[in-house]
């Protein structure tokens, strides 16, 4: 039964919009500081799996409030030194007109807001724009508002509010009834800090952004599958600077199973190329990009990675439209060999200039001839991409020094430490990468070591680097033509059996190299990472680390893969008291075979 006081606290809960629970139904979860309750059945989506998401994106969003408080400060000196224009007014009064000015439309949207939410949180609330208009006289800026447009059980905007300081609220989204229940449920039980800043709507986010224009300083979208539904409202719910987090788990369409779903949902063509990975993020950017320019605005990648079953890109948003054309000169297509592993992009646009002038003008082409000038066979066409750099390696800097500092709050701290460590040393200007075992398997060779491969390369005047997104991959700006030549010399070092002349690897190695290879050791061809011994791909830390099911799917014996024998057994045996016992006699009954 409870005592009265627990009862009451149900009674007061129903009352703030959280139906009264039985805490012995639910399991808690704790995650960083947040703690959320899930019920045995899969009503409301939850992923551990994620918590390397949800880590990354707390160090992006701690990076985020630090830079755009040194940019304010930086704008706010600036002005100063030029001096007020007119006398006697204060030298602060300009900066309303540009970092709060976009906050300034959010009247009319945070009275809507106050009606949704429960009374005793509406209060706080409506105190702030008195606060933001004091502010704007102080100079000051106005701490950041987060949207989370697919909330689910509320465990990120949880994370975000009682983890990252200097937040103003969060407001967490759903259109799942279970889910916007689930999420008050938590934000109760994670107490007056999560009260006070988290308000969950039951609302369709897409509806949600597009009513609340430029209003939101951070909007994160993590759907199960693809962003592409979500991609246009949310480009324009962002303020100007802003920063969008997006993920897609769509990763079967994205790296080329399905080429013409990607086209649909991204307008983008995808190859199946050991690069797909990078290829899946850079399309992903392409697509926002694209959902950006239609109304004046365009995007900056400050980090771009892909973990475990998903890609997640973090890029800020700018209005303007002389910026806003330099987009066909981040864009290519990809030329990728049927025969070799040799890849050539076509940049969709280029520029002339004349004195102060500057022309748009068409890209040059075709970038290859019909046959690949390596092997001969035909070319396979996808694209267009982001071709522009996906991180902005000073932030990358700042974001692994902050997890660094902060180690003790990352539940995931090795792994995000991880990628960001390799992310650092990568080549931030190199779209795509090469397979060093793919470019033996064409050749039939014995694959020399990466150290040095890399220090041949080097050795002729080249860069190359490593990739996030695979552990043999490697990023390097000397061209196909150079690659085999190196191949080939390692070749005539290391013999190979003959292959029929109309293979791609005989066809290559019946060349001569132009180049002759250096194999000595290079100082450069081992990483600081490396030298070190810092580990950068760590395996999964436990069996079934991946995708989950759906919320609201009924969980079988085909899920084994996915969730587990153990969790799939424990969850057929909880469901086995409430199924009919008329059910279950059918089920049991002997199958007689047909005679």
């Amino acid at each position: 039964m409870g005592s009265a006081e627990e009862r009451i606290g149900d009674e007061e809960k129903h009352e703030n919009g959280v139906a009264p629970f039985d805490l012995n139904d639910f399991t808690v979860i704790k995650e960083g500081e947040a703690e959320i309750l899930m019920h045995a059945k899969n009503e409301v989506f939850y992923n551990k799996t994620q918590v390397n998401n949800r880590d990354m994106s707390i160090a992006v969003l701690r990076t985020f409030i630090s830079k755009r408080q040194q940019e304010h400060e930086a704008k706010l000196s600036k002005k100063m030194k030029a001096g007020p224009k007119v006398s006697g007014e204060p030298v602060a009064e300009p900066e309303a007109l540009t970092d709060t000015v976009m906050h300034d439309e959010k009247s009319n949207g945070e009275c809507e807001v106050s009606q949704e939410i429960p009374q005793d949180e509406s209060c706080s609330v409506s105190e702030e724009p008195a606060a933001h208009q004091e502010g704007k006289g102080r100079g000051e800026l106005k701490p950041p508002v987060v949207l989370e447009a697919l909330s689910a059980s509320g465990l990120r905007a949880l994370r975000y509010a009682r983890e990252v300081d200097g937040i103003d609220k969060v407001v967490a989204l759903d259109n799942d009834k279970a889910s916007v229940e689930a999420c008050r449920r938590n934000i109760k039980f994670n107490g007056p800090v999560a009260r006070s800043k988290v308000e969950s709507h039951l609302t369709d986010a897409r509806v949600y952004m597009l009513t609340h224009p430029k209003e939101f300083d951070v909007v994160d979208l993590d759907p199960y599958g693809s962003p592409s539904v979500f991609l246009d409202s949310a480009v324009q719910s962002v303020v100007d600077g802003g920063i969008l987090m997006c993920t897609a788990t769509d990763m079967a369409v994205l790296c080329g199973g399905n080429g013409e779903v990607c086209y649909s949902k991204y307008g983008s063509y995808p190859l199946r190329g050991k690069y797909c990975h990078e290829m899946a993020l850079r399309i992903l950017l392409a697509c926002i990009e694209s959902h950006a320019n239609r109304y004046k605005r365009y995007i900056v990648p400050v980090l771009s990675v892909q973990m475990d079953f998903y890609v997640r890109v973090f890029v800020r948003v700018y209005t303007s439209a002389s910026a806003m054309k330099n987009t066909p000169l981040k864009l290519s297509y990809v030329y990728q060999c049927t025969g070799c592993d040799s890849f050539h992009l076509q940049p969709i646009g280029r520029t002339v200039s004349k004195n102060t002038s500057v022309r748009y003008l068409p890209g040059f082409g075709p970038a290859v001839a019909q046959e690949c000038s390596d092997c001969g066979k035909k070319y396979n066409m996808g694209g267009p991409i982001w071709s522009a750099p996906i991180h902005d390696m000073e932030w990358v800097t700042s974001i692994l020094a902050d997890v660094k500092s902060m180690k003790d709050r990352y539940p995931a701290f090795d792994r995000i430490s991880a990628v960001l460590t390799t992310i650092s040393e990568e080549l931030p200007d190199i779209p795509l990468f090469l397979s060093l075992h793919n470019l033996c398997a064409t050749l039939k060779c014995t694959s020399p070591s990466a150290i040095i491969f890399r220090s041949a390369v080097i050795n002729a005047g080249y860069r190359i680097s490593g990739s996030h997104v695979n552990p043999l991959g490697l990023k390097t700006d000397a061209p196909m033509n150079v690659i085999w030549d190196i191949m080939r010399c390692w070749v005539k070092n290391h013999p190979v059996k003959a292959q029929p002349p109309d293979q791609a690897g005989s066809v290559i190695l019946s060349k001569e190299p132009v180049l002759q290879a250096n194999f000595a050791r290079a100082v450069a061809s081992l990483s600081k990472a490396q030298a070190k011994k810092v580990a950068r791909f760590l395996p999964n830390p436990e069996r079934h680390w991946g995708p989950k099911v759906r919320a609201g799917r009924q969980i079988t014996s085909k899920h084994v893969s996915l969730l587990g024998e153990e969790a799939v057994n424990g969850v057929r045996k909880h469901e086995e008291g409430e199924e009919p016992a008329s059910k279950r006699k059918k089920t049991e009954e002997p199958v007689t075979p047909n005679l």
